[in-house]
């Protein structure tokens, strides 16, 4: 299975691997066509989850990396990642600041960026579009890092990265397109709107790779730049979302379920 995923160029392999993470997001999103939706806090549990998974991954995939990479390339081990994860972290927020979305369970007159006329539905699936951009970069530097060669980036590790994301990409389709089947919106729709969200990964994540296969000096800042974007969605939107109700203690053990399972493909697989 390496071998065979070895074979092709690192961009192709970004783009396969999010497309995976993609269709994890899309059968997350299916979940609608099935009679019985997931309780409350079982959504709550599942976006603890995914919480979970991204801080480590952006740890043990992202910039532990990174701080090698830095050490190798002559850099002060710490200013790349440190530079690069403030980078991440200020881009989302200018995204933030400025993209029309809507997070879930909240009303029409809480929209944040720019004022629109944009319909709720639209502006829901914005907000989920605005935190797969740095989902689908991490997976994008982190093949883009095994093509350029370095002895801390290894094909294992990307593919669990992927893994990884793709897991919890599941909670996050359907924690989109039930909400928006329990308005009144039709099954088709809320599940497109689900999924709809998760294409921006295969752009970000091919964007990612060519970057860093062809710029190979930024790799250490790419790799804490995604770490940044990441950490920034899990604390401005994820982590809140999940302890809106009154199942914070579920959240919470579901992040922590989240943070070993990835820790551990990272640690098996890499």
């Amino acid at each position: 299975m390496l071998e065979f995923i070895a074979g092709f160029h690192p961009v192709t392999q970004a783009f396969l691997a999010t497309l995976f993470t993609w269709a994890m997001t899309a059968l997350g999103a299916g979940v609608v066509y099935v009679h019985r939706a997931p309780t409350r806090k079982m959504l709550d549990s599942m976006l603890g989850f995914a919480a979970g998974v991204m801080i480590a991954a952006s740890y043990w995939s992202l910039l532990a990396p990174a701080i090698e990479m830095s050490e190798q390339q002559g850099w002060p081990p710490w200013l790349p990642p440190a530079v690069g994860f403030l980078a991440g972290g200020g881009f989302l927020r200018l995204v933030d600041r400025f993209m029309p979305h809507l997070h879930m369970n909240f009303p029409l007159s809480r929209a944040e960026g720019v004022p629109t006329r944009l319909h709720r539905v639209t502006l829901l699936v914005l907000a989920i579009t605005l935190h797969n951009i740095p989902e689908g970069l991490a997976v994008g530097v982190a093949f883009g890092a095994v093509g350029a060669g370095f002895d801390s980036a290894s094909l294992p590790s990307a593919i669990a990265l992927a893994l990884g994301i793709g897991i919890q990409n599941f909670p996050e389709g359907l924690a989109v397109a039930v909400p928006l089947r329990r308005e009144g919106i039709s099954v088709h729709r809320s599940f497109m709107a689900g999924q709809l969200s998760g294409m921006v990964e295969i752009v970000a994540g091919v964007i990612g790779a060519a970057t860093v296969v062809y710029a190979e000096p930024l790799l250490p800042f790419a790799l804490a730049f995604a770490a940044g974007a990441m950490i920034f969605v899990v604390v401005e939107e994820v982590i809140p979302e999940s302890q809106q109700g009154d199942n914070t203690d579920i959240a919470t053990l579901g992040a922590m379920l989240g943070f070993t399972v990835m820790m551990v493909l990272d640690v098996a697989l890499g």
